[in-house]
């Protein structure tokens, strides 16, 4: 390997000015929060708050509910999962990308649209009551999560099992062993690590779920999610709230390490050519089985969400749709109006992710080494803590004097684009890390600053990125409902998730209805969004 030529790394590589500003922003309006959450859930009285807390029998079944119905989610999702897993990791076929495409819709949809597909699908199969009703059950909660999060396990288990070679398998065939045997002893003991990562990133996603179990659940299934939403919001209990933010980020903590160490071991030293095309008619037929049988179970709620968004009183039209300038009287803003907030609100969190992202991921690059690892790690810190207890963070943070902007707009972009910026990271740093050393070297040898190198061959090489960077951002803002639900308060800034949730919660057609039809916008929205980033981008979009 051809090493570089002394003196000119120093000269590219940049002090620590460069991670300053990124670092900043991540401590006030991340760190700072948290900080100020962990502070309330121990200084408002202690240890014996905690106690207090935890003893109470509403927690405990509160604590207990959200882990059962995790894990029950997470094993029907790997169930429902695992046939066209199977298919797309050994199948080569036309449409293969499509449908890798297609499976993703469902975990790109914002939560609030996925509860309202369930709705509707109740209504239209008429389960609306029961222990297998798909409304205000737990069953509901568990089939909504599972087609949340088939695309986690067909993208996480699905490219690993792809890469795995062959020849293990035909050796166990050669010996005399079956299929089946072959496939228990040697093709699941490999696939191991990727099935352990996908459950350990689905049981997270369920565990911290909240615009589900909230819409979908009713007053009687209540997380520890919920729960600090209705203590936070309803109750204005701070403390209470306080204290059980406390004991989730905990949990999500141990939960993100878990996940990062079981995907650290998806790495294989038998790689190979796996995807072949069906030899046989049978194969052929038993492949289109399932994948037809699955993209159409997951098709269901979406088809009834946009079939009972164009349902009137007389047939079907477009008078749900036309109905969203109308304002109910439970709402501050009609329908309409809170689409264009949402734009709005999420225009700027692109902007602001995508600058604060992108000058990380030049720290992260350029920094001096120590600073650059560890502000990429903290740059990947809002990804995995929940919405709601960072908007909880940012809501009893900033209240105080001179510096006090819960009244102000600013408030839900900036809390939205903590969740966008680690996206933004993820697809900037690579290229930079990709780009040839000779470029930079022979720039630097001609006299040109760190500064001016940055600017004429980095910056013009990462503009894919960044751009793909401040698609996922805008996507995500779109969608956002958990932290959103505590620093969008004021009733000129309702947002598209927020405007859904209510008009889900009250009775009546003509109001459930423009419910269908806003969330069939804010489907489109991301769902479009989202899509044009994965074809920009030319990979996955797990």
């Amino acid at each position: 390997m051809e090493r570089h030529r002394p003196g000119l790394a120093p000269t590219i590589r940049s002090g620590g000015g460069l991670v300053l500003v990124p670092a900043g922003f991540l401590a006030v309006f991340f760190a700072w929060p948290v900080a100020q959450l962990l502070l309330r859930g121990f200084s408002d009285g202690g240890f014996q708050a905690f106690a207090d807390t935890l003893g109470s029998s509403t927690i405990r079944s509160a604590a207990w509910f959200t882990l059962w119905q995790a894990v029950a989610s997470t094993l029907l999702t790997l169930i429902v999962a695992a046939p066209l897993t199977a298919v797309l990791a050994n199948v080569s076929f036309r449409g293969r990308r499509l449908v890798n495409a297609l499976v993703t819709v469902p975990f790109v949809l914002p939560t609030v649209v996925v509860a309202g597909a369930f709705l509707a699908t109740s209504e239209r199969v008429g389960l609306t009551s029961g222990p297998f009703a798909l409304r205000r059950s737990v069953f509901s909660i568990i089939v909504a999560h599972a087609f949340f999060n088939v695309a986690v396990v067909v993208r996480t288990v699905g490219s690993y099992w792809s890469q795995l070679s062959r020849d293990d398998e035909h050796a166990s065939r050669l010996l005399g062993q079956s299929s089946l045997s072959t496939f228990f002893q040697i093709t699941l003991r490999r696939l191991r690590p990727s099935i352990l990562a996908a459950a350990s990133l689905v049981f997270f996603f369920t565990f911290t779920s909240f615009g589900v179990v909230l819409i979908l659940g009713g007053a009687r299934q209540r997380t520890i999610e919920t729960e600090i939403f209705r203590f936070a919001i309803s109750r204005t209990d701070f403390a209470t709230a306080a204290v059980l933010s406390v004991v989730q980020l905990l949990a999500v903590v141990l939960l993100v390490v878990i996940n990062l160490k079981l995907r650290g071991r998806l790495v294989s030293d038998r790689l190979g050519q796996r995807l072949r095309p069906c030899q046989t008619t049978r194969g052929l037929l038993a492949t289109w089985a399932v994948i037809l049988l699955t993209l159409g179970l997951l098709a269901i709620p979406v088809a009834s969400l946009v079939e009972q968004s164009l349902r009137t009183g007389d047939g079907y039209g477009l008078a749900n749709y036309a109905a969203l300038g109308d304002r109910p009287p439970f709402l501050t803003v009609p329908p309409g109006r809170a689409i264009i907030n949402s734009l709005a609100f999420g225009a700027v969190a692109a902007v602001i992710a995508t600058v604060a992202g992108g000058w990380a991921s030049f720290g992260i690059v350029y920094g001096p080494r120590r600073w650059s690892r560890l502000l990429d790690t903290a740059y990947l810190l809002p990804l995995g803590t929940s919405a709601v207890t960072l908007g909880f963070g940012v809501l009893i943070t900033f209240d105080t004097s001179w510096y006090d902007i819960r009244q102000s707009w600013i408030i839900i972009p900036l809390t939205q684009a903590l969740i966008g910026v680690p996206f933004v990271t993820r697809a900037v740093v690579p290229v930079l890390r990709a780009i040839d050393p000779k470029l930079r070297e022979a720039a630097a040898s001609m006299g040109a600053s760190p500064q001016k190198i940055r600017r004429d061959i980095d910056l013009p090489i990462a503009r894919r990125a960044l751009t793909i960077g401040a698609g996922f951002a805008f996507a995500i803002s779109l969608g956002e409902f958990g932290a959103t639900s505590f620093v969008g308060r004021r009733p000129d800034f309702m947002t598209v998730p927020l405007a859904i949730s209510r008009l889900l919660s009250q009775p009546g057609d003509t109001i459930q209805g423009q419910a269908m039809a806003l969330s069939v916008i804010l489907m489109i929205l991301t769902t479009t969004v989202l899509m044009a980033v994965d074809r920009a981008d030319g990979s996955s979009i797990l």
